[in-house]
């Protein structure tokens, strides 16, 4: 069964548009509760290497999506969500597999949460 804070979460990888963890996103790992602090999720150095380009991403992705959330016809936005989406998706599969880590997941999920600070 889902919790709130893992359907708000499906909802907003939905809004977005973005197929980066949502087979990943529908699994029971993120059911616990995500805290905080990311230094309390040890990660190996395979998935740290995959958090940092996607921490560096959604660095990219911010202001992408409030410009198109600002202009929804701006072409050069939607142009940027298309290229980082594509991005986003050479890494899903890794990301799938990554998920199924406990530590990951609440770490991949409380980087995920500064970005949905930031856009809403």
């Amino acid at each position: 069964m889902s919790n709130e804070y893992e359907q708000s979460r499906r909802a907003f990888l939905t809004k977005l548009g973005l197929t980066i963890g949502a087979s990943a996103i529908a699994g029971e790992k993120l059911s616990a509760k995500v805290l905080n602090d990311k230094t309390e999720f040890p990660l190996s150095a395979e998935q740290q290497h995959l958090m940092d380009r996607y921490e560096n991403w959604m660095d990219e992705f911010i202001p992408v999506i409030k410009a198109f959330r600002a202009n929804p016809a701006d072409l050069e936005a939607q142009k940027g969500i298309a290229d980082l989406s594509e991005v986003a998706e050479s890494w899903r599969e890794q990301l799938t597999v990554f998920m199924k880590d406990e530590n990951f997941a609440r770490y991949y999920m409380t980087a995920t949460e500064r970005m949905t600070k930031e856009i809403y």
